[in-house]
């Protein structure tokens, strides 16, 4: 029998709780108290990395399994005497992957809700948006976001330039497709996931095994290159989604995705042999790939020279940063090689 159906509801769970990077507070107090409650030693670090450690029999040799748990969106760049919010991408996301529709503004105070807005469809080549439906992509420039408050109700909820915005939590319900489930931030909600398995499953492994739910990965892996400063680390793995696009030789279903290079640099192949072991004992097959556009904890991690040893192993997805579709298999899958690998490590 799969864990299928468990899985889709912890993912479920964590795509509710808001995670926009560097104000990830909503997503902080859920991963501490379901670390804690697996029974791992748990903290939260400087730089706002979630960090669930597994004691291992030889303390002098540790490896790090991240997930990040930030998710991209949109920021507040200014506010509109009307009330309107001009936005600008956070991390890699495009306005038109969103669509008009309700967005959830989080402020100092409260969140409040909005509209993303292109503007009408029924106008001619005066208005701007006439060249939006036949010339040029749609850009962040061109959007911005309803909330039919004053100025004075904005700064009642603390929505200031800064103020992260992203999709509303109505819009982000999963759907389960057969083995298959569609949702936004599957990217790090997915991730995330496996950690919390791992945290149940894996006990006194050979060596120190520490579980990084990372900060603010979307905007330059910033929690990963801090715990990674501070953590002697034998080898760091990063989970991620893989996209799922035809000039990659990546096929959807239960299949992981170990990349070998990425648009950072090389991973690390010795690494990735271990890897490919823990697949072969738990009899679970891995596609390689070489991605270009893309870059995860580890790659940008050893590229700064933090650690000696990376790798990335990815679940293929299709829409990636936008409503993803992934195989709840390749999941598990990802579950099942890195409990063999840490007891094989």
């Amino acid at each position: 029998m799969n864990n299928y159906e468990q899985l889709f509801n912890t993912i479920e769970t964590l795509v509710f709780h808001h995670s926009p990077s560097g104000v990830e507070t909503e997503i902080d107090i859920f991963l501490l108290e379901q670390f804690k409650n697996l029974g791992v030693e748990t903290w939260q670090d400087k730089a706002g990395n979630i960090i669930a450690k597994i004691p291992g029999q030889d303390s002098t040799k540790s490896i790090a399994i991240t997930g990040h748990k930030d998710e991209i969106g949109a920021i507040v760049k200014s506010l509109e005497p009307n009330g309107c919010l001009k936005i600008r991408n956070l991390g890699g996301s495009f306005p038109w992957i969103y669509g008009e529709g309700v967005v959830d503004i989080i402020g100092d105070n409260e969140t409040i809700q909005g509209i993303l807005s292109f503007g009408s469809r029924h106008v001619s080549h005066e208005s701007p948006q006439k060249f939006q439906q036949e010339n040029v992509p749609l850009r962040w420039e061109n959007v911005w976001v309803e909330t039919k408050c004053s100025i004075e109700e904005l700064a009642l909820a603390g929505i200031r330039p800064g103020s992260r915005v992203v999709v509303g939590k109505h819009r982000k319900k999963p759907i389960r497709i057969k083995d298959y489930i569609g949702s936004y931030t599957l990217d790090n909600k997915a991730s995330i996931t496996i950690l919390l398995a791992l945290a149940q499953q894996v006990k006194n492994p050979p060596i120190d095994v520490y579980l990084v739910a990372s900060a603010k990965e979307e905007v330059g892996a910033i929690g990963a290159l801090y715990f990674s400063q501070n953590h002697r680390l034998d080898a760091l793995i990063a989970l991620e989604i893989c996209p799922l696009a035809s000039e990659y030789p990546i096929q959807s279903g239960e299949n992981p995705v170990l990349l070998s290079q990425d648009g950072y640099g090389i991973y690390d192949e010795g690494l990735n042999q271990e890897l490919l072991e823990a697949a072969t004992i738990a009899n679970i097959s891995i596609q390689f790939a070489v991605i270009s556009g893309f870059g995860s904890d580890a790659s940008i991690a050893m590229k700064f020279g933090h650690v000696s040893r990376a790798a990335c192993l990815g679940f293929p997805t299709q829409n990636t940063h936008g409503f993803e579709i992934t195989h709840l298999g390749a999941i598990s899958n990802c579950i099942t090689l890195l409990k063999t690998y840490c007891y094989h490590v």
